[in-house]
């Protein structure tokens, strides 16, 4: 399947230093798992990690979609990390701290992978356009974390602080094609929490939710996921657009709305995300 045709619904940070929690992400309904070299591993465990992924990507994640986040290229690790993910079995390399165009040419000379590039700064989000034009991008990951540490904003249950830069990465993932899925949710026992932070990137757009722990995955999939009511609205405006256009109309209405050319794309869309969902689950 091809990579931006997948769902991505849930994506799971996974320590790649962990041999237990790379063993349980198996069995767990994410779309995506990021297998983390950076954050999540400390500075003399770094080495031990790369070990400890590359053997667990032996065996297999089923449809899983397979994310390597490497190191900066301005650390120590980082070039070492893009070389042995090359060597992995995995679908992508995760970049952090994305800020140009000529980052990612870097990264590009050291893998054959797709790549994906954190978006967690402010110049970041300034040069989001020409980040997801890079011809190797394939997606982008929000590091909200980090933009609001580097904006010093405080915290709010509407983001309104960091919708700015959320919303230039946005414009510039979907001028460009490219996945975009949104930053993490920290207090993972706030079910009511995630649940209103994932309907305000799926409203915005986002295509999925970054997650910290397997708790969050069932609320992430569900609010990213056509609902029954949205398919079956898809189909009843799919099924009066060929009706209007048989009788020679161009405009239909559904439900006191009006249903246009857009709208139909729009619901087969829709349609075919369903689809593929279905698919995962197989």
């Amino acid at each position: 399947m091809d990579m931006a045709a997948r769902p991505y619904r849930s994506v799971l940070y996974i320590p790649a230093s962990k041999e237990r929690a790379l063993e349980k992400a198996r069995g767990l309904p994410v779309d995506a798992i990021i297998f983390d070299l950076e954050d999540a591993v400390a500075p003399g465990e770094k080495l031990a990690a790369r070990e400890t992924l590359k053997a667990a990507l032996q065996t297999s994640y089923g449809k899983r979609t397979r994310i390597v986040r490497i190191n900066g290229l301005d650390t120590e690790w980082g070039e070492a990390d893009a070389k042995a993910a090359d060597a992995m079995d995995c679908d992508a390399v995760l970049l952090p701290k994305v800020e140009s165009a000529a980052q990612l040419d870097k990264l590009a000379a050291l893998t054959d992978k797709p790549l994906w590039a954190m978006m967690e700064t402010p110049r970041g989000m300034l040069n989001a356009a020409e980040i997801a034009a890079h011809p190797r991008l394939k997606g982008f990951v929000m590091g909200t974390n980090d933009l609001a540490k580097e904006l010093n904003s405080r915290f709010r249950a509407d983001r309104l602080p960091m919708l700015p830069g959320i919303g230039l990465c946005l414009l510039a993932a979907k001028a460009e094609g490219v996945v975009i899925v949104d930053g993490v949710y920290n207090a993972f026992k706030d079910d009511d929490g995630l649940r209103a932070e994932c309907e305000q990137g799926r409203d915005m757009g986002m295509d999925g939710k970054t997650l910290i722990h397997p708790a969050q995955v069932d609320i992430a999939n569900e609010c990213f996921a056509p609902s029954e009511a949205d398919i079956e609205l898809a189909k009843r405006q799919i099924a009066a657009f060929e009706e209007t256009v048989a009788q020679g109309g161009g405009v239909a209405v559904v439900d006191g709305k009006i249903v246009e050319n857009l709208h139909v794309d729009t619901a087969q869309k829709l349609l075919a995300k369903a689809e593929t969902i279905a698919a995962m689950a197989e």
